[in-house]
């Protein structure tokens, strides 16, 4: 699997370059003055986000990296070369994260660059040290260390809507019936086992970009199945899909589902409640939808509809993901909730 969204590393930024302590020697001037250069400034630690990578992949071997170090100064009055910058390319909504503390240090949810760690500064040459009182000072700086950092990199996905639900609830019909989108489909649990991405076109006035969660289910919180590790990518949403099966066919129980895997967002909140920046999955706005009612007779659907409003006071849309009954008013409801969410930030 290349999907990696959470890797562990050590930067370090480059340290400066010493000072030189050197006196000019010339025929013609056998005690010349101080022609000490300055060090080079060490090399920084800048992140920057892309929109043509999706993982963090590129990091899962290699778990150290360090910027350029400054070189020494020289006689003459030159100066050493400032050490090259580590430029380090991570996905847009990638978290850089302090790891002894946890304390989130950046947030990269454009397209933007930061500067992690500063380079050390390149020590002073004795030319700088010298005073009419002393013309010939036979010392310079060293250069100024730099500094190292262990931080977790975490990738959060952007998006405006998070699908989830139990597996072969038709997250993955859904996402890509509605998207051009293409997760691998078939009947079984965990066929999906990376987040999907898709960009949904509603009419000419509106877009949003969904998110289809995989591996949910009952006891994820306690390891079970795929658990939890895949909830972060819908941490960014103002709004979910949750998906349930109403056919029957899993031999499984719509109402169950949908409770267990409400108590499995509750759990994942407790969980990361400490967390900084942490807002809760529980707090946001959710749109039940009953997906296979081509299944169904009306009066089935009604019923189950009726059942959903009684027990847990929800609204619901019933639809087929895979004939795409339904989906259309489905689609400009969230739109809609999304436009009114944007303007409301």
């Amino acid at each position: 699997m290349k999907f990696v969204d959470e890797v562990k590393i050590k930067i370090s930024s480059g340290h400066g370059g010493p000072g030189a302590v050197s006196f000019r020697r010339e025929s013609m001037t056998p005690r010349g003055g101080p022609d000490g250069g300055d060090g080079g400034k060490g090399g920084d630690v800048i992140f920057k986000t892309s929109k043509h990578i999706n993982s963090l992949v590129d990091f899962r071997n290699l778990k150290t990296y360090s910027a350029q170090n400054g070189l020494p100064g020289t006689g003459d009055n030159c100066s050493g070369h400032n050490g090259e910058d580590l430029v380090l390319v991570v996905p847009e909504g990638s978290v850089i994260r302090n790891e002894e503390t946890g304390e989130i240090l950046y947030d990269l949810t454009g397209t933007e660059s930061v500067t992690v760690l500063k380079g050390g500064r390149g020590g002073k040459g004795n030319t700088f040290f010298k005073t009419s009182v002393n013309q010939a000072p036979e010392y310079a700086q060293p250069g100024e260390e730099g500094e190292s950092l262990s931080i977790t990199l975490e990738l959060k996905l952007i998006a405006d809507v998070g699908i989830i639900g139990f597996p072969n609830a038709g997250k993955s019909t859904l996402i890509s019936r509605i998207s051009a989108a293409k997760p691998k489909i078939a009947d079984y649990p965990f066929t999906t086992l990376t987040p999907n991405l898709g960009v949904v076109k509603v009419g000419d006035y509106s877009n949003f970009v969904v998110a289809d969660i995989p591996g949910l289910i009952k006891g994820a919180h306690e390891g079970v199945g795929l658990g939890i590790t895949f909830l972060k990518h819908i941490e960014r949403t103002s709004l979910f899909l949750h998906v349930v099966d109403v056919s029957g066919m899993s031999g499984r129980d719509a109402l169950q589902d949908y409770e267990d895997i409400q108590y499995e967002l509750k759990m994942y909140d407790e969980m990361n409640r400490d967390k900084d920046g942490f807002f809760p999955l529980t707090d946001r706005e959710q749109i039940l939808v009953l997906n296979k009612i081509d299944l169904l007779s009306k009066e089935q659907v009604e019923k189950t509809k009726t059942q959903f409003k009684k027990k847990f006071g929800v609204d619901s849309f019933a639809i087929s993901a895979v004939t795409g009954k339904q989906l259309q008013e489905l689609l400009v409801t969230v739109a809609d909730k999304i436009i009114k969410s944007k303007e409301e930030e």
